[in-house]
Order: C-alpha cells, then structure tokens, then sequence
C-alpha cells in the first residue's frame, strides 16, 4: 500500500493518480452519519500487515481489533474516519 496521499480539497484524499495501472481511490467527507453496513467492501493488499495498519492509521482511520489469520496469509479489518470497514490482506 505504498501509494502518495495526492494533494486534494480539504477533508478529501486521494490515493493513486489518473492512468494508475491500481484502482485510483478518493475518500469523501460527508455529512450524514453512517447507517449500517456498507455496502461496498474493499480488500486491500499489503506487503506488510503491521505496516499498512500504521499507514491507515496514520490517515485517519482505525485498526477495529479483528484478525484473521489463515495458512496463506493474514486479513485484519480496518475502518476510515467514518467507520466504513475495510480490509488490508497480506499474503504469505
């Protein structure tokens, strides 16, 4: 997940550029607050686990405490500021 955090309106960022060969991200304030689940799920992978939750974190978002660890690698759940769930995934 070693993508720049591109310059962008205030409480907006972007990840990934135009022409990117990887999904161009743009996370968007809003002012309604979250009701249930989303809908959309994104699985995000990382070279290093501990290193990208630093780097979520770092962002603004949150590690939720839930891990998964399996024989080909390992998924814990992440939230961005606020509380949509992700994934970051590190295969072995």
């Amino acid at each position: 997940m070693d993508r720049p955090r591109l310059p962008s309106r205030p409480g907006w960022v972007y990840l990934g550029q135009p022409g990117d060969p990887q999904p161009r991200l743009n996370f968007q304030p809003v002012t309604e607050p979250k009701h249930g689940k989303t809908r959309l799920h994104l699985d995000v992978v990382v070279d290093d686990i501990d290193q990208g939750i630093a780097q979520v974190i770092a962002l603004g978002g949150r590690f939720t405490g839930e891990r998964h660890d399996f024989d080909e690698g390992v998924v814990v759940v992440m939230t961005d500021l606020e509380e949509h769930e992700f994934c970051l995934v590190q295969y072995y």
